[in-house]
């Protein structure tokens, strides 16, 4: 038999004191100086932007090329709110099926051509034609047609209505491209850059290097404050790290929980951490014995020493979860109870379910992140005193992505934040959710999302996803045991940059350089 799952004191106490001790660098700080025009930032981040096209980026390099670069009708702000950006205003009819965006004037694209609401018509028809292939068309909402009423002016029909389309439309990959390029060649966007953004590309080395300077034709005044922006390529993360450590680089947009404690404590490194709603699951199929009775279920979320795992899988980098996709970072986050660990209710719920002798399941992780894999291990340690006898089965992703994923019956997920709680919920885990992986299908839970989505009044939606949470907790159709932090580093003199709690948004067009910067140039 094997034993409990236990933590030493020591080495678990350690860990949670470091991480008290730095959880207030991400925290939003107060300027101490006033912008300062100029000077190059060099950014390292550990895989190439790829792909140019900035309605198909997939990956955080991309999304922070794409950002420099483009812009879209709104940006997500760190509240999770959305903000003007394109669009400097927007209304919505009373029943929440048709939204009116007003354009700022006078903007223009890189090319000098103006922005009209024509070409916010022709992106977003590009983003819902599903020969694009943009990530874009699932996540920018219910959109039934958009058009242009005149030249400032654009209006999105919806097939019903939804409250969140000012922040759908801030998604990473809604960005504005000019009609004219849709018109010519959907295909010049792979090999140009002609946006709207803060910053024009001067030069692209994917696997290297990407360059870009200053628009000085942007529409937000006296921004960006930075000339110049290096987005360097480290694959070796021990080069990565050693680069922001040496000053060789100013920022590092991704820092991993085993190398943030190393890099925080370097001189002139400040590191940054702030809690997220990006998280690993445990799915269960629902609508398959032995996960059809919730009985099953419970007692499997019994069996998990939650503040244990932040320890063992996130290096003390996060936040306990309590079986819902609802992070604290989300607006909308509500207390459903804190589920401690109860071995002998575990037990008791798998005897009365008819497993008085326990029960042997085989769980499958992928190996990437390396999270999952840690996740199981855990699990089935934490979980064999209550009667769970788990076997781990590790796989290559791209087995785990064709074999498992969607189809398995016990498996680790992972999954990044989304803008909103609808966004997470229709997903993952409505019944007509297109990663409907647990099949939990519950009715009261769909109509919850589906009253939520369609309400305007934020304290009704609160009550709404308040109670969408409690029943998730309930009935367990998941395990989310564990929420990362979002872990970064900067040099001291990086002044006003904060990490998102989204990930993939970045704002440095809102970064200057302070004191003790380099001079590069």
């Amino acid at each position: 038999m094997r034993k409990p799952f236990t933590v030493k004191r020591r080495t678990f106490l350690a860990g949670s004191a470091s991480g008290l001790a730095i959880s207030s660098l991400g925290m939003p700080r107060l300027a101490v100086a006033q912008p300062v025009p100029g000077g190059t930032l060099r950014v390292s981040v550990d895989q190439g932007p790829d792909v140019l096209n900035p309605l198909l980026h997939r990956v955080n390099p991309e999304y922070l090329m794409g950002e420099l670069l483009y812009s879209g009708l709104t940006r997500l702000s760190r509240d999770m709110t959305a903000e003007p950006d394109l669009a400097e205003n927007w209304s919505a009819s009373d029943d929440l099926t048709s939204w009116t965006f007003t354009l700022r004037p006078g903007v223009v694209f890189h090319d000098g051509s103006p922005l009209t609401a024509e070409d916010v018509v022709a992106t977003f028809t590009a983003i819902l034609d599903e020969a694009t292939g943009s990530p874009a068309r699932r996540n920018v909402g219910p959109i039934e047609s958009v058009t242009a009423t005149d030249d400032m002016t654009v209006v999105f029909q919806l097939t019903g209505p939804y409250a969140d389309l000012p922040i759908a439309v801030a998604y990473t990959d809604a960005k504005i491209v000019p009609a004219a390029v849709l018109a010519d060649d959907i295909g010049r966007l792979n090999q140009e850059v002609i946006g709207t953004g803060p910053f024009r590309l001067v030069s692209y080395e994917p696997e290297r290097l990407v360059v870009v300077e200053r628009n000085p034709d942007y529409f937000i005044e006296g921004r960006p404050y930075l000339d110049r922006v290096e987005i360097v390529i480290y694959p070796d993360s021990t080069a990565e790290s050693s680069a922001i450590i040496t000053g060789d680089t100013d920022l590092m947009v991704r820092t991993a929980p085993t190398d943030f404690e190393r890099i925080s404590g370097a001189g002139g490194v400040v590191g940054m951490r702030i809690p997220s709603g990006q998280f690993l699951n445990v799915i269960m199929r629902c609508d398959q014995p032995p996960f059809d009775d919730a009985r099953v279920r419970r007692a499997l979320a019994l069996a998990v020493a939650r503040e244990a795992l932040i320890a063992f899988v996130a290096e003390g980098y996060g936040t306990e979860g309590q079986d819902t996709p609802i992070s604290p970072a989300y607006r909308y986050h509500a207390d459903v109870g804190d589920r401690q660990m109860n071995i002998d209710e575990a037990r008791s719920l798998l005897a009365d379910a008819g497993y008085p002798d326990g029960l042997d399941l085989t769980l499958v992780a992928s190996d990437r992140p390396g999270t999952r894999t840690q996740l199981g291990v855990a699990m089935r340690e934490m979980a064999a005193p209550a009667g769970f006898n788990i076997e781990v089965q590790t796989m290559p992703h791209s087995t785990y992505l064709d074999q498992v994923w969607l189809q398995g019956q016990f498996y680790v997920g992972f999954y990044n934040m989304q803008p909103t709680p609808d966004g997470i919920f229709s997903l993952l885990y409505t019944s007509e959710s297109p990663w409907n992986e647990t099949r939990w299908n519950n009715a009261e839970f769909d109509r919850l999302v589906t009253e939520g989505r369609e309400t305007a009044d934020d304290a009704r939606r609160a009550e709404i996803y308040a109670e969408a949470q409690q029943l998730m907790h309930d009935e367990v159709p998941t395990v989310i045991p564990v929420f990362f932090d979002q872990l970064s580093a900067r040099r001291d003199y990086v002044e006003n940059y904060e990490i998102h709690p989204r990930g993939a948004i970045f704002r440095l067009d809102e970064v200057w350089l302070g004191d003790g910067a380099p001079d590069r140039g």
